[in-house]
């Protein structure tokens, strides 16, 4: 009988043995793989720092509109979403607060956002920036400007209807890209292009806008609004992109465009200097409406990364969550951005990355 109890027990401890092995075994590969999406929100922005990465969103809770900025040890783990900047209760951003960019230039932070006074409609919308007081991009900030987008002399902000407004360092110069309006309108269904102008610090716009783009091709009309928007800038090895999406965000055939300054001494500021490409990254039957890119490399800075948004259902809205995957680069410079990658498709996390937690 004691044999017998012995056996049993030896082959428990080793059941048990086994289970633990497999648990370990389970976790450790887990350190190394993920699965999109990442999180829940649209127009995800990223930026890498000292070894960090910081996302920035905005956000309503309670009829207040709010930005948020996190900071994580890895690119595939969202941080701990801090509030760092609360819209005020009347002015020109009170309101319809959208897809803020968090970028450092010199020692400062600065988020760049759009807003407007109310909406729907959304007819309102301008460029704003802000700046931090210190160096710590999780710290205070301070309101610093709205951005001169066009001169209107019809209109109290002497400006025009903007959003999704990008600073961008071309040629050792500082410039503005965002999406506009040609003039301001009593309806939001207006056409929106690209426009391009120069900047004389992080807060101003010195220079006369330049329209770079319009939904003119096959693949950026034929919905309920042709629009340009979302215009990101990307660089590699000397070449300068703008990946912008196209087509209507609250449906599911949002897509992405491209374009390619053709040579890196050329003003970007000519239209002519810009070639058009697309669309270079379509969602599919599994990932619906993919948009409002950004980008970053991972750890170890060997590998690129397109961190973008997409639709939770087929039916037009604005529910959306966020994702990752990596990106190659083909023979003439292009970034090859592939076909959005299913839920169902376990991905190896970015070179160096082992899912490390978040910091506050």
């Amino acid at each position: 009988m004691r044999k017998c109890m012995n056996k049993v027990f030896r082959l428990f401890l080793f059941c048990n043995l086994i289970t633990l092995s497999i648990c370990y075994a389970q976790q450790e590969q887990s350190k190394y793989v993920f699965n999109n999406p990442i999180g829940d929100g649209a127009d995800p922005w990223i930026v890498k720092h000292d070894g960090y990465y910081y996302t920035c969103q905005s956000g309503r809770r309670n009829n207040e509109s709010y930005i948020t900025v996190t900071k994580s040890a890895s690119p595939t783990v969202i941080g701990k979403r801090k509030r760092i900047w609360t819209a005020p209760k009347k002015g020109w951003n009170s309101d319809c607060v959208w897809a803020p960019e968090l970028h450092r230039i010199g020692n400062k932070w600065y988020i760049y956002y759009a807003a407007g006074i109310s909406g729907p409609p959304y007819i309102h919308q301008r460029s704003g920036v802000l700046e931090s007081v210190g160096d710590d991009p999780l710290g205070a900030y301070i309101e610093k400007s709205i951005l001169k987008t066009g001169d209107d002399p019809k209109d109290p902000l002497k400006t025009i209807w903007s959003i999704d407004l990008t600073p961008a360092l071309i040629n050792n110069k500082w410039y503005a890209i965002w999406s506009g309006w040609e003039k301001n309108a009593s309806t939001d269904k207006t056409s929106q292009h690209l426009y391009i102008a120069k900047m004389s610090n992080p807060w101003t716009i010195s220079g006369p806008r330049v329209k770079i783009s319009s939904p003119d091709q096959a693949w950026e009309t034929g919905g309920e609004l042709d629009l340009n928007e979302g215009p990101q800038v990307l660089q590699k090895n000397r070449n300068t992109f703008i990946v912008y999406s196209t087509r209507e965000s609250w449906l599911a055939t949002y897509r992405l465009g491209m374009l390619r300054l053709k040579d890196s001494k050329a003003s970007p500021l000519d239209p002519n200097n810009w070639t058009k490409k697309g669309p270079v990254f379509i969602g599919n039957k599994e990932v619906l409406g993919v948009g409002h890119a950004s980008f970053t490399t991972s750890p170890d800075d060997k590998e690129d990364w397109i961190f973008y948004h997409s639709k939770k259902e087929e039916k037009p809205g604005w529910s959306r969550d966020m994702r990752m995957q990596k990106f190659e680069w083909d023979v003439n410079g292009d970034p090859v951005f592939g076909m959005p990658i299913p839920t169902r498709v376990t991905l190896k996390r970015p070179s160096g990355d082992l899912g490390k937690q978040n910091r506050p």
